[in-house]
C-alpha cells in the first residue's frame, strides 16, 4: 500500500470548487451500523477498527491531504474493511480520494502505477478533453446531490470509461473507474429550491441537464464532508468486443474503411501487440459453392493465397468444399520450421513474408461462416496464449461474418431484382404492400390473392437508339461472308481435279458457280439462303471429308477449307459493333438512374433490340409520400434531351474501334398526357391500362422507321435527334430546352418541323428534327 498524495487532473484541468474536506465521520457512521448488523467474524473487524478510530482525534476534525499523511495505520484498517477480500492487494487498483477531487491520497500500488502512467504523456496520448471530464464531474456531483437532498435517482451510471493511446504499442487501453460516494455525507447552506422532477428526468434520462443544474443548484450551495472510495478495472478486452458488436449492429460492411479498422485494432487491443496482424476471411457461398471473397478483410494474406490471383473459382470451389468438410485449427510460432508433407501449404504463406501464423474457422449456429488469419511479417512473432486472449472476441467475430454473407446474399437479391425483374427502388414499397397483405389474409385463413400493382397518372417518357441499318448491313455482313466461303470452296474444289476428276466433283462445282452466281445477282430470298448454309455446312463438308480420307496428301488443303467454311468474319466483325455500341449505352443508362432518383423518384426500365429502348414513369402515384410538381417533369424532359446528345457523341467516338462502321439515331416520342400503369406478373413487367393509354403504347412500336410525309426519306437519322409527337401543345416543354441547348453549342442552330407519313391506324403525327454537334 502507498500513503502518497497524487494529483491526477492534469488533462483533466482543476475540477470545480466546492467546499469539501476530507472527513472520516461517515466512515466510522458506517462502521457502527455494520457491528450491529454483522454477527460474524467480519463484525470482529469492523470493532477493532473503530476502537482505533475513536482512540485518535481523527473522528470529528476535517482534514486536508497533507494530514492525512499522519493516519497511515488507520488507513489500512479503512482498505482492510472496505477492499475485495478475494484478491491480493496487487491485483486491485483501489484507493481513496478527496471528496470529488482527482487527489488521491492511499491506495494499492496498482492504482498508484495506473495514475502515473497516466501522467506520463510521453507514454499515454488521451483521448478525452478537459470539457469531457468536466462534464463527468458534473455528473457524477449533481447525481449524488440528487439522490441524497432530493431522494431522486438519476438514470445514469456511476462508473467512468477512461481511454487513452499507448504510446509504446500505439493500441488503445480502456479503464473503467467506479467511484464510491457512500462515504460521503453533504449539507445544504441554503434553502433547497424545488425541482420539476417529471422534466429533470426526461432532460437526465437524455444524457443533458446538468449544465441546468449548475444554475438551479449552484455549487457553493453545498458542503460536503468525507472521501471517495475508487477502483479502476482494466476493461480493454471489453471494450475490444462491444467495438466489434458496434460494427456487427451497424449492418454495415465489414470491410468499410472506417469499420474495418475498428475490427482490426479491437482484435489488436486484446492480444495487447500491434506488430500482430489479422485478416478476416468471411465463407461465401452462391448456389451452395463457395465463392472468393469479394474485398480484402485485412492485411489480405488468405486473398492472396487463396484469392483469384492463384486459384481458379473451380479450385478456390474445391479446397473451400474440402476445408469445410474437414475444418482444422492451425497454429506455428515459426512456419518456416514446419516441413511435413501436410503442411505443403504453408509455403503460400512463407512467400508473402508470413513468421507466426494461426488459422482459426469461425462458425456461427454450427455453420463455418469464416476464417480468421493471426499473423506477423518478419522476424516478429507471437505465442498460442496470444490466440488465447482472441477467444472472447469468437461470437462477436462469428456474427459479424454471419452479417457480411447476409448482405452479400442481399447484394445478390438486388441485382437480380434490379436487372432480371422490374421490381425497382422506386416502387418497391408498392410491392412491399401487396406482399404483405397476401401474407396477412394468409396468417388469417382469409382468401389470399395478390392484389394489382396499378400506379394511376404517370406521364411516361420513352426514347430509342437505334443503330442505322442494322437489318440491312446484317443482311451485307451475311452474304459478303458466303461469298468469301463459296469463293474457297470453289478454289479448293478446283484444285482437287489434280488427284480425282470424276462426276460427282463436277455437280459440286457446278452448284458451287450456281450459288455465285445467285448472289451476284442477290437473287437470294431466305429459302435459298438456308439451301445454300445446307450445302455448305452439311454437304461440302461431307464430300471434303470424304476426299481428304481417300487422298491423304489433299488433308492440309482441305483443312484450311472446312476453317474458312465455318467462319463468319464479316457478321463477327458486325456484332462486334453492334454489342460495343450497345455495351455503351447500357454503361451510360446505368451511371445515369440512380441520378435520376435525386430530383424525385421515377420508374425506369431500359429494352434490347437492335439498339437501346427506355420506358421512364413518374407522377404522385410513384411516390405518394413525396409532393410531385410539374417542374420534375421538366427536369427530366431536359436530362432526356441532353442524354441523347451524350449517347449520340458517345457511340460517335466509337467509330474509329468499329470493324464495320455503325451509327445511331435518337428517337423521342412526347406523350404529354398521364396513363395508368400496372404489373403484368405472367410477364414480370409494367404494361399501360385501360383502352386510351393502350394507344400510346401502339404508337411506339409503329414510329421507329416512319418517313416524313410524300417523302421515301426516314425521320430517324444519325447524328441528330427526332421528337414525335401529335399536338404542339406537347413539345411546349421541349422547345426551350432545345433553344437552351442550342445556345450553348451543343444542338446545331437549324430545327426541322416536319410532318409524318399515315401509319397503320395513325394519322397527324408531327416531328422536330434537330442536329448534334459532334466532337472532332
Amino acid at each position: 500500500m502507498r500513503a502518497t498524495i497524487l494529483d491526477a487532473s492534469a488533462e483533466k484541468g482543476p475540477p470545480p470548487a466546492i467546499d469539501a474536506a476530507i472527513s472520516f465521520e461517515p466512515f466510522i457512521s458506517w462502521l457502527k451500523k455494520r457491528i450491529s448488523e454483522e454477527h460474524t467474524v467480519k463484525g470482529r473487524i469492523y470493532s477493532e477498527t473503530l476502537s482505533r478510530f475513536e482512540a485518535s482525534n481523527i473522528c470529528r476534525c476535517d482534514m486536508s491531504l497533507a494530514d492525512t499523511q499522519q493516519y497511515t495505520e488507520l488507513l489500512e484498517y479503512v482498505y482492510a474493511c472496505l477492499s475485495p477480500s478475494m484478491k491480493a492487494e496487487d491485483e486491485v487498483a483501489w484507493g481513496l480520494s478527496f471528496p470529488f477531487s482527482p487527489g488521491t491520497f492511499y491506495g494499492t500500488e496498482p492504482l498508484y502505477e495506473l495514475l502515473e502512467v497516466r501522467l506520463e504523456y510521453s507514454k499515454y496520448e488521451v483521448t478525452r478533453t478537459a470539457a469531457d471530464y468536466r462534464r463527468d464531474w458534473l455528473e457524477l456531483f449533481y447525481s449524488f446531490i440528487l439522490q441524497r437532498l432530493y431522494n431522486f435517482f438519476v438514470p445514469v451510471t456511476r462508473e467512468q470509461h477512461h481511454s487513452g493511446i499507448n504510446k509504446a504499442t500505439g493500441l488503445l487501453q480502456h479503464y473503467a473507474v467506479n467511484i464510491n460516494t457512500d462515504f460521503i455525507d453533504v449539507t445544504a447552506t441554503g434553502p433547497l429550491p424545488e425541482l420539476d422532477v417529471v422534466q429533470l428526468y426526461a432532460h437526465l434520462s437524455e444524457g443533458g441537464g446538468f449544465e441546468i443544474l449548475e444554475e438551479l443548484l449552484p455549487l457553493n450551495l453545498f458542503r460536503c464532508r468525507g472521501f471517495c472510495v475508487i477502483t479502476v478495472t482494466d476493461v480493454t478486452a471489453q471494450q475490444a468486443i462491444e467495438n466489434i458488436e458496434k460494427v456487427r449492429l451497424s449492418r454495415t460492411s465489414l470491410v468499410a474503411e472506417k469499420n474495418f479498422h475498428e475490427v482490426i485494432q479491437a482484435l489488436k487491443s486484446l492480444v495487447r501487440n500491434s506488430k500482430i496482424e489479422f485478416d478476416l476471411f468471411p465463407f461465401m457461398r452462391v448456389n451452395g459453392v463457395p465463392v472468393y471473397s469479394l474485398e480484402k478483410g485485412g492485411t489480405g494474406i488468405l486473398f492472396e493465397v487463396w484469392g483469384e490471383d492463384r486459384l481458379s473459382p473451380e479450385e478456390f470451389a474445391r479446397q473451400a468444399q474440402a476445408f469445410a468438410y474437414r475444418p482444422i485449427y492451425f497454429f506455428s510460432a515459426d512456419i518456416f520450421r514446419e516441413t511435413r508433407k501436410e503442411y505443403a501449404f504453408l509455403e503460400y504463406f512463407r512467400k508473402q513474408g508470413v513468421k507466426s501464423l494461426g488459422l482459426m474457422p469461425v462458425f456461427h449456429l454450427q455453420e463455418l461462416v469464416g476464417i480468421v488469419a493471426v499473423h506477423t511479417w518478419g522476424e516478429d512473432t507471437f505465442d498460442d496464449k496470444s490466440l488465447a486472449l482472441l477467444e472472447p472476441a469468437r461470437g462477436a467475430i462469428a456474427q459479424l461474418f454471419r452479417i457480411y454473407i447476409e448482405e452479400f446474399n442481399l447484394e445478390i437479391e438486388s441485382v437480380i431484382k434490379e436487372k432480371f425483374t422490374s421490381i425497382q427502388p422506386a416502387v418497391q414499397w408498392k410491392f412491399n404492400e401487396a406482399a404483405w397483405q397476401y401474407l396477412y389474409h394468409t396468417k388469417k385463413n382469409l382468401p389470399a390473392t395478390i392484389q394489382n400493382i396499378l400506379f394511376e397518372q404517370v406521364y411516361p417518357l420513352y426514347g430509342a437508339i437505334d443503330i442505322r441499318n442494322s437489318t440491312v448491313e446484317r443482311n451485307k455482313a451475311i452474304v459478303a461472308d458466303l461469298v468469301t466461303q463459296l469463293g474457297v470452296l470453289a478454289a479448293t474444289l478446283d484444285s482437287l481435279r489434280a488427284v480425282q476428276e470424276n462426276d460427282l466433283l463436277k455437280q459440286m462445282i457446278y452448284h458451287c458457280q450456281q450459288w455465285q452466281q445467285e448472289l451476284v445477282e442477290e437473287r437470294l430470298s431466305p429459302s435459298q439462303e438456308n439451301e445454300l448454309n445446307r450445302f455448305l455446312n452439311e454437304e461440302a463438308v461431307q464430300y471434303l471429308r470424304h476426299i481428304a480420307l481417300q487422298f491423304p496428301k489433299t488433308k492440309a488443303t482441305i483443312e484450311a477449307c472446312l476453317q474458312s467454311l465455318s467462319g463468319d468474319a464479316n457478321k463477327a466483325a458486325l456484332e462486334s459493333a453492334m454489342q460495343l455500341i450497345n455495351l455503351t449505352i447500357n454503361d451510360f443508362f446505368e451511371s445515369e438512374k440512380n441520378k435520376l432518383q435525386d430530383s424525385y423518384p421515377c420508374y425506369f426500365e431500359k429494352f434490347r433490340t437492335d439498339g437501346v429502348e427506355y420506358d421512364i414513369y413518374i407522377g404522385q402515384s410513384i411516390a405518394p409520400d413525396k409532393p410531385f410538381d410539374h417542374f420534375h417533369l421538366k427536369n427530366l424532359r431536359l436530362w432526356q434531351l441532353s442524354s441523347m446528345v451524350t449517347i449520340a457523341g458517345l457511340t460517335h467516338g466509337l467509330l474509329s474501334k468499329m470493324a464495320t462502321k455503325l451509327h445511331t439515331t435518337q428517337l423521342i416520342f412526347v406523350h404529354n398526357h398521364p396513363i395508368d400503369i400496372s404489373f403484368r406478373a405472367d410477364e414480370r413487367k409494367f404494361d399501360v391500362e385501360g383502352a386510351y393509354n393502350i394507344r400510346y403504347q401502339m404508337i411506339k412500336k409503329r414510329i421507329d422507321k416512319v418517313h416524313i410525309r410524300d417523302t421515301e426519306e426516314r425521320l430517324t437519322q444519325p447524328n441528330k435527334i427526332a421528337l414525335i409527337y401529335s399536338d404542339r401543345k406537347d413539345v411546349e416543354d421541349y422547345l426551350p430546352f432545345i433553344r437552351y441547348l442550342q445556345d450553348t453549342g451543343v444542338l446545331l442552330p437549324e430545327m426541322e418541323e416536319l410532318e409524318l407519313e399515315d401509319l397503320q391506324g395513325l394519322s397527324g403525327l408531327q416531328a422536330i428534327r434537330v442536329g448534334i454537334v459532334l466532337p472532332e
